[in-house]
């Protein structure tokens, strides 16, 4: 069953406070903290003012991909309640998450059922396990049901080319949260309308249950 929704690549207040008003809020809230690369990346000043509102509850997401020790001590004070680490060893995870005394959601990009097995070397070190399609700015589809037979004692986070308007349901025996960015951009920007759909459409499957 899904049981939340992740909102990604935010960088804007007027969205952020438009997201975290609104009557149904995405379990957690994604920032781009050291992709430069992505047009969704939030430079550190910026990041300080954003993740300083009043989060009412939602779980503020650092988006780090192979982050140096710089960047998280740079960020080791802001809000956050979650790293989602991108191409770090399950050693360094463990180090991450013992010295910062964080959460972690490691993110795995998928391709292949081998890809998939990977989440066997993280499942007792990360608190979600997200399986994300290839590419980081743009990531693609991939098979879900490679996904059938990973355990279930695992908390699961599904991304990769999932629209806003998709029927969330159809994830349901897959993932307990969806992780949604690139659909909810119109021009290459965040699109309020699209995300008060998604959010509505979760709020009704949440009902439903």
């Amino acid at each position: 069953m899904i049981k939340g929704v992740k909102i990604c690549g935010i960088s804007d207040l007027k969205t952020l406070n438009y997201i975290s008003e609104h009557p149904y809020p995405p379990q957690f809230i994604g920032f781009i903290t050291n992709y430069r690369k992505s047009k969704r990346y939030v430079e550190f000043e910026k990041l300080k003012k954003l993740i300083n509102i009043d989060k009412k509850g939602i779980n503020f997401v650092s988006v780090l991909v192979n982050p140096d020790d710089e960047i998280l001590e740079k960020i080791k004070n802001l809000k956050f309640d979650y790293y989602q680490l991108y191409d770090v060893s399950p050693k360094t995870t463990k180090l991450i998450r013992e010295k910062y005394k964080i959460k972690i959601i490691s993110a795995l990009t998928i391709n292949n059922k081998d890809d998939v097995d990977q989440y066997k070397k993280y499942e007792n070190i990360s608190d979600i396990i997200l399986f994300d399609g290839k590419g980081y700015e743009k990531s693609f589809g991939f098979d879900h049901k490679l996904l059938n037979n990973v355990s279930n004692s695992i908390k699961k986070m599904l991304a990769g080319n999932i629209q806003y308007n998709d029927g969330l349901e159809k994830f349901s025996e897959i993932a307990d949260i969806i992780d949604i960015s690139g659909s909810l951009e119109t021009r290459g920007k965040k699109d309020i309308s699209k995300i008060n759909i998604l959010l509505e459409k979760f709020s009704k499957i949440k009902n439903e249950n």
